[in-house]
């Protein structure tokens, strides 16, 4: 077996330190001793993608940030998945995802959403009409109450983010 890495390593000081305590810590946040595990691995989960050490000073208040982070995510997703759910009660007749269909579009949702973050939301908008509802630059413009150049410039923007953001490269 290859001996640990120094990062390995640390990651595995903190855990065997503080994990009792940030797992306390999300149960108080989330009233769930059973989510509250699962977003303490998480956040563990996260810390060993990581390329460089954390060299923390302070480990709990190092690992609350990291651990906020996720629990943003996890709330972000209940409000993905919910969305989706009341836009599923809402079409006519009856239709019923499989257990693994709900599956795939959640995780789909939750990769655009992510692919998405930290544009305005005017861009987003306009950015979800052109690739999913298929609308014209102009149909754009008229929904948004915007000029069809400002449609252009929304959606190259969108583009650039999206594509930038894919391959690890900052706008």
């Amino acid at each position: 077996m290859p001996p640990e890495s120094a990062l390995q390593q640390e990651i595995t000081t903190l855990y065997s330190d503080h994990h009792g305590w940030l797992r306390g810590w999300l149960r108080k946040r989330l009233g769930d001793m059973h989510q509250a595990a699962d977003l303490a691995h998480d956040t563990f989960m996260q810390l060993l993608a990581r390329d460089e050490p954390v060299a923390a000073r302070e480990p709990r208040a190092f690992l609350t940030t990291v651990a906020q982070r996720v629990l943003a995510n996890h709330y972000r997703r209940q409000q993905l998945e919910q969305a989706y759910l009341t836009a599923l009660a809402s079409l006519p007749g009856q239709v019923e995802a499989s257990p693994e269909e709900r599956a795939i579009v959640l995780e789909t949702l939750t990769a655009v959403d992510r692919m998405l973050n930290g544009l305005p939301l005017p861009v987003k908008r306009a950015f979800l009409m052109s690739q999913l509802d298929e609308m014209s630059h102009a149909h754009i413009a008229e929904e948004l109450e915007i000029s069809i150049s400002t449609v252009k410039r929304y959606l190259v923007k969108a583009g650039q983010h999206c594509y930038f953001g894919a391959h690890g490269v900052e706008l």
